[in-house]
């Protein structure tokens, strides 16, 4: 299965989200997915089945439960495909930066603080 076909369901990417903040056991994904998405928990280990058997995620025993947690690798080769189409979202996220400066400069606004600004 292409990387995409397996990042293109919101289910598997949302477990992915859920394992990205660390290790997590096959029982609390399945809670999260079952509440927010209303999928049985059968259906939820094929989901889990489809993410490991690709790479996305690998699983270890510790005692009856099984702890799941992201394997990067099959990430990395995506992050590597999109590095050729970058360009063409990051120049014109840099003009829009330019021209926001330039209409603070027009107006007189005070530039947008930094959330570090912020909380000081």
């Amino acid at each position: 299965m292409h990387a995409f076909d397996v990042l293109g369901d919101p289910v598997r990417r949302r477990i992915l989200e859920l394992l990205a903040d660390g290790e997590r056991s096959s029982g609390e994904v399945t809670t999260v997915i079952q509440r927010e998405f209303g999928i049985s928990q059968p259906a939820v280990s094929q989901h889990l089945k489809v993410l490991r058997d690709n790479g996305f995620a690998s699983v270890r025993a510790e005692g009856t439960r099984r702890l799941y947690a992201v394997d990067p690798e099959p990430l990395r080769e995506v992050d590597q495909w999109l590095e050729r189409f970058r360009g063409f979202w990051s120049q014109r996220l840099d003009a829009l930066a330019t021209e926001l400066a330039r209409g603070k400069r027009r107006t007189g606004d005070a530039p947008v603080p930094t959330r570090k600004e912020e909380s000081t």
